[in-house]
């Protein structure tokens, strides 16, 4: 539990060796003409799930650099290659209800939000006739335990009492374990999700279990950890330096204390800090965007 990160891809990155992981299928492929790197996980026993330290399920990480650039219309190529995948997870169910989760009022946490404001939604237009040919779509953005005193899943299950849907979606800012996959990376997951952990903030899951009805978390990297950055220039100076020696004393450290010794590196007040690059503002508003217009294209179809 001391890497901080939310991505099944880099969970698989830092086990060793070149050996296939057990019970885990791992595959790789270039979307058409486009860069986006597709990476799919899938864990497919509970030897698997220890050896890599994710629930049994698929993970799928999309990658692109494109996605940090200003670009107003790569947005479409992606939404494109997204929403593919969204109708695998979806099949014939119909009716769904998508959850923004994270706060508003904070940046790097408003993904979940903005993706619910720029939704379709089509619930009260099918209840009042007003549209016939659609899925159903409900939408909520639950916020966070400090504005709410709630938990987003007790919520959620409430919300599920009245709405009664066939597939429920979760969107949530993740923590990334290298700051290259920082607002460059999409991570599908039909295992749910877990608010918060990877920054250390546990909340309750919200997963097929957990709400009764099979859930999709979708989720963007867009912070990463004080001591990870550290533990990162560690191995740029080991490659450095490495003639003199220091590279193999340092070889002989595992990961888990490499990483604590990059938490007493730092001051103790950012051990547990968290930072994000400082387009942030743009980065979130322009994926969030990316991401519903993909909800919109696989839900409506």
């Amino acid at each position: 539990m001391w890497i901080r990160t939310d991505l099944a891809v880099e969970m698989k990155e830092d086990i060793k060796g070149e050996e296939p992981i057990k019970g885990v299928r791992v595959s790789t492929k270039n979307n058409g003409d486009t860069d986006i790197l597709e990476t799919r996980i899938i864990v497919e026993t509970e030897e698997g799930a220890a050896n890599l330290g994710k629930p049994i399920g698929t993970y799928i990480t999309l990658e692109s650099d494109h996605l940090r650039e200003h670009d107003d219309t790569y947005h479409e190529p992606m939404a494109e290659v997204l929403s593919k995948i969204l109708k695998s997870f979806l099949g014939r169910r119909k009716k769904i209800l998508v959850a923004g989760l994270g706060n508003r009022e904070v940046t790097p946490d408003a993904l979940g939000p903005l993706v619910i404001d720029n939704l379709y939604i089509t619930r009260h237009l099918l209840r009042e006739g007003i549209i016939s040919h659609s899925n159903e779509v409900s939408a909520i953005a639950p916020g966070v335990m400090a504005q709410t005193g709630m938990e987003s899943l007790a919520i959620l299950k409430a919300v599920l009492n009245e709405v009664k849907p066939e597939f429920v979606i979760v969107i949530d800012a993740l923590a990334a374990r290298k700051s290259d996959r920082l607002n460059k990376t999409i991570q599908l997951a039909d295992t749910g999700i877990a608010p918060g952990s990877g920054v250390g903030n546990h909340r309750n899951a919200i997963n097929e279990e957990s709400l009764g009805v099979p859930v999709l978390a979708i989720g963007v990297p867009t912070v990463i950890s004080v001591p990870t950055i550290v533990n990162d220039a560690m191995d740029m100076m080991v490659e450095m330096i490495g003639k003199n020696g220091f590279k193999d004393v340092l070889e002989r450290f595992s990961e888990e204390e490499r990483y604590k010794l990059a938490c007493e590196m730092v001051d103790p007040f950012m051990e547990d800090m968290f930072v994000t690059p400082k387009d942030i503002d743009e980065a979130v508003k322009r994926i969030s965007y990316t991401i519903s217009e993909a909800i919109n294209k696989a839900a409506l179809a």
